[in-house]
């Protein structure tokens, strides 16, 4: 997708120093409205999908620097100041916050605030975790985009058994710090019981963990490697997939962007297209719309993605009846 003429690291550059642009010779118009956006990742790892957040503004009439601006928090995976980074742009008045980086990063902009609308972009169920009454009617301030993945450990299982059925045992990556880690290995180990596998937990909350993890999953012997939705996987996918490919490890993703990228097979939805309706949704909201009245919005179809390029790199053979049920394979 197409960003103007910023190549990545320019584009990166502008991000990571952006709070509110200033906007010369405006003074005598009416004040443009400031979106709040508010992630737990940094300006490297929005990298890859805030382009599409941006053009769907873009194309519903609002040009970041020139009719609207954007006051940008970063948390770069620390989500014990995602409080302190709603709460000033809170004090900031912004028009509308918006919130990535999952669950915990919406629920700091909900504490702060229950009077600015907020956009939240999660992966579990905004009822459950208390974001919204209902996802026809949110009702309140808040509203989003859920692409539901944290849901969906039997299918996950499922498909790592289908790709490496004499697997035993099937390693599941979390990360402790997300609320909705808990019960997704709580579901996850009732899966593994249904299907006769036993789970492995390994468990990341930092980059570094990443490798510890790999070197414990050698060790034990997993046989697959289910990766769970979470932001600083997303954020770290071009590594998780170099140390899934160093080590010959059949991996199973939540996000087509994985596969797209190089990682083996994908369940899921597109993550760019949730960043394009994150946009969608925002610009309603700036031209007036409740967010009580606009309905939280779910993927219309998930995918499955394999990546024969990869699978021939790690010496894998998938299985024709899963290749057949491919949405897309990418050769």
């Amino acid at each position: 997708m197409q960003f103007g003429q910023l190549k990545r690291r320019e584009f990166i550059t502008f991000l990571g120093g952006a709070a509110v642009w200033p906007l010369a010779g405006r003074a005598q118009q009416q004040p443009i409205p400031v979106i709040g956006y508010l992630s737990s990742a940094s300006p490297e790892g929005a990298a890859f999908v805030l382009p599409a957040f941006l053009d769907a503004l873009r194309e519903a009439g609002y040009v970041e620097g020139q009719n609207v601006a954007i006051d940008y928090r970063w948390a770069r995976d620390q989500g014990d100041r995602l409080p302190t980074l709603a709460a000033e742009l809170v004090r900031h008045q912004v028009r509308v916050v918006v919130t990535d980086g999952g669950t915990q990063t919406a629920l700091a902009a909900t504490a702060a605030t229950r009077m600015i609308p907020i956009i939240f972009l999660i992966g579990s169920d905004p009822v459950k975790v208390g974001l919204v009454a209902s996802l026809n009617r949110p009702g309140g301030n808040v509203t989003g985009i859920t692409v539901i993945t944290v849901s969906m450990a039997l299918k996950r299982l499922e498909l790592a058994r289908e790709l490496v059925p004499a697997a035993t045992t099937i390693a599941l990556l979390v990360n402790p710090a997300n609320p909705t880690a808990e019960p997704l290995v709580s579901e996850t180990e009732d899966a593994g019981r249904t299907l006769g596998r036993q789970v492995l937990v390994l468990k990341a909350n930092t980059e570094n963990d990443l490798f510890a993890v790999f070197s414990t999953l050698v060790k034990e012997r997993a046989g697959a490697l289910v990766v769970t939705a979470d932001p600083l996987f997303f954020n770290r996918r071009d590594l998780l997939i170099a140390l899934t490919m160093r080590h010959a490890v059949p991996a199973i993703y939540a996000y087509r962007d994985f596969a797209t990228s190089g990682g083996l097979l994908s369940y899921g939805s597109s993550i760019t297209d949730a960043y394009r309706q994150l946009g969608i949704y925002t610009s309603r909201i700036l031209k007036g719309a409740n967010p009580a009245d606009l309905p939280v919005l779910q993927p219309a179809k998930f995918e499955l993605v394999l990546n024969l390029k990869t699978a021939r790199v790690i010496g894998l053979e998938i299985p024709p009846t899963l290749l057949a049920r491919a949405d897309e394979v990418i050769e």
